[in-house]
This record gives C-alpha cells, structure tokens and sequence, in this order.
C-alpha cells in the first residue's frame, strides 16, 4: 500500500511522542506500513515551522482546518488540550481521515458518544492514546489472568497518583476549568486505571464514588489575582465488575513525591498480580502452589519473552520506556490500516473506559451508587 501520511495538530508533550512514535515505528517492528510526516500544525506559525523542522515534516500551518482536508495526510494525530478534541477528530472523520487522539476522548460522555458514533459510520480507523495498555509487562499480566494462573478474579485495586497539582502555589491553567479540560484528575489519569481494570478484570458494573478539590483556588500567572479550580483533584470509588468481582479505583494529581504512580493488585482463587508504572519493566506474581515455605512473590523482568519488547532490545532486563510504547500504539494502527482489522483501543472502546471516569464524577455529585448501563 501506498506511504500514509501522518497530519500531527499539537507539538507539546504528546505531539512530540506522536512524531517520535510514527518515526520509528517501521524501524522498529518492520512488519508496518511506511508512512511519513506530512503536515504539522501549531501555533504560532513560526513555532510550526520550527516544530515541522526539528521533528522532521514536510510541510506545515498554523490551520488545523487546513491539515484535515489537506490531500497528503491519511492519519490525523490529535495532541492537543481536551477542549479541542471534539471537532478537530469530528472534522477529521468526515474528510475520510483516520484519526489518533489521545485521551480523553472528549470534555463529555455525550460528545465522546458522538466522536465514536461518527468513527462507526464513516468506517474510518481510530486509535486513542491508552498506551500503558501496550506495555509488554501488562501484556504478560492479561494473558495470566487469561490462562487461568491466578484463578478466578475476586479483587482489583488500583491508584494513579502523580504531584504535578501537588504544590497550592502553581498558577491557575486550562487544566482547572471544567470548559477547557473538563474532568481533572480522573480525566487526565484516572481513565489510564480504568483501561488496565478492564483489561485484567473486563467491564464495571457499577461503582460508588466520592471526589475532592484540595486547592481550591489557585492564582493567576500574571499576579492579578486568584481563579477558582473547577474539577477534581483527587477521586476515589468502589466498583463491581460485571463477572462478579469488587474493587477500587482512586487517583489523586496532588499526591507529593509521586511522579506516576500507575499501581495495581490482581486477585485471584489461585493468587495475585502487582504492578507499578513506576517500574514499568516489572511484574510481581504470586502463586498459592507449591511448598508453603517456599512461596512468595516472582517478580517478572521484561524480556523478548514478552512480546513486543524483543523488537526494541534483544537483552532483557534493559527496560523499555514511555516513548517506546507510543511506538507500540502507533504500529497497531498502522497495522490495522492496512489490514482492515480493529483497533485496539479505538473510539468505541474509549467511550467504554471514559463512562466510567464520568460515572464516578455522577455518583460522587449524587452520593448514589451508579450503574454504568444508565450513564
């Protein structure tokens, strides 16, 4: 098939591992489409000409507008802040694009609901930046839990902690208004949690939930004053899963010392799965078999063993990193592209894993247990 095209709207963070990821995708696993960096978008334009430079574009524009109807690009990538999202990935579907958005999805349930619907009609392929997912070691965690080697699933608890809202004297930003950024930590990283629970212990059934805005006011940058923070900084809910078992979720973006803190226990009839985003190169397994005396945890190192890692390294134990898995997801879609297949996770089921993070939000506003088949 012919080279796709990669379209990239946003240069920060996560337009950097976009560009970075697409780069090196065919040099890493070889088995994808060629594509190449077609069109970049940022503003001002000359930040765009910058950017296209240093990340290697052919061409650039401060017009997101223009790079969705532009005929060189296939893939649109969406980096931008949350509030944008909706009609940028809107538009992108509608001209014929495929489109890879990072999470989340949308500032509401209703419009992520129709974000995937119009994926659905148009046919077009969407990826959405769940990368965690991708990383060999949880990878290795569900097919465990898959083949049986911990048994039944009785338990999930899981917690997202970093301290980037930790300090009350960091200035007021986008990411504290509800119309700009709409959930706060739970959008930013409690769908992160929810995507690895649904992963390891499927769907949520229900939960109840409680949220709490610690700094309730943070000032402005240019000294004139303070402005209100409008959504969460910390969340907590207990859930049931649909096959039966209970857990929680809890997440905090004020929680000092911790960095990204993605941590989670599996428990199973048979024993029990940890994990930490931390060390993302390690598993920790436990089996109730064998000599009493000699049980405890087998912690588990990433290795060609666990698949794809042998693609980046062929040494285990010499650890894969963020990047690395964005050029995981970036691949997947490629290869979906060009085999017609679904990808993993498109915007059905992101919409899956964001009703959870807005079920929380609605119980912990109504003090009720909430079904997810209602939200």
């Amino acid at each position: 098939m012919k080279s796709l095209g990669i379209g990239l709207i946003g240069t920060g963070f996560m337009g950097k591992a976009h560009a970075l990821a697409f780069g090196a995708a065919r040099a890493v696993m070889g088995d994808v489409p060629e594509s190449h960096l077609a069109v970049l978008c940022d503003t001002p334009k000359e930040k765009a000409k910058q950017m296209a430079d240093q990340f290697g574009f052919a061409k650039c524009t401060d017009d997101w507008t223009a790079l969705v109807s532009d005929p060189d690009v296939d893939i649109v990538s969406i980096t931008t802040p949350n509030t944008l999202h909706f009609d940028m990935a809107i538009a992108a579907i509608k001209a014929g694009k495929h489109v890879y958005c990072e999470k989340p999805l949308a500032l509401t349930l209703d419009q992520a609901r129709e974000m995937r619907d119009t994926a659905r009609k148009a046919g077009v392929k969407t990826m959405v930046g769940y990368n965690y997912i991708k990383n060999p070691a949880f990878s290795h965690a569900c097919r465990l839990v898959q083949n049986g080697e911990i048994g039944d699933i009785v338990h999930f608890r899981g917690w997202v902690d970093e301290d980037y809202q930790a300090d009350p004297a960091l200035p007021w930003t986008w990411r504290a208004k509800l119309a700009d950024a709409g959930l706060g930590a739970l959008g930013d990283m409690g769908c992160h949690l929810v995507s690895m629970a649904y992963g390891l212990a499927g769907p949520i059934d229900s939960l109840i939930a409680d949220m709490q805005t610690i700094h309730t006011t943070r000032p402005l940058a240019d000294g004139t004053g303070r402005a209100k923070v409008e959504n969460e900084d910390t969340a907590s809910a207990l859930v049931r899963f649909t096959n039966g078992a209970h857990g929680s979720l809890s997440t905090s973006r004020s929680a000092w010392g911790r960095k990204n803190r993605l941590a989670w226990e599996v428990h199973g009839t048979k024993g029990m799965l940890c994990f930490d985003q931390e060390r993302m190169n390690e598993l920790h397994l436990y089996r109730n078999s064998g000599d009493k005396a000699q049980r405890g945890f087998t912690t588990i190192l990433t290795g060609p063993a666990h698949p794809p890692y042998g693609e980046f390294c062929p040494a285990p134990g010499h650890q894969l990193g963020f990047n690395d898995l964005k050029v995981i997801e970036a691949s997947a879609l490629l290869r979906s592209i060009r085999d017609d297949s679904t990808p993993y996770p498109d915007f059905e089921h992101a919409y899956e894993f964001e009703k959870a993070i807005h079920a929380i939000a609605i119980s912990a506003k109504s003090g009720t247990r909430v079904s997810l088949s209602e939200v």
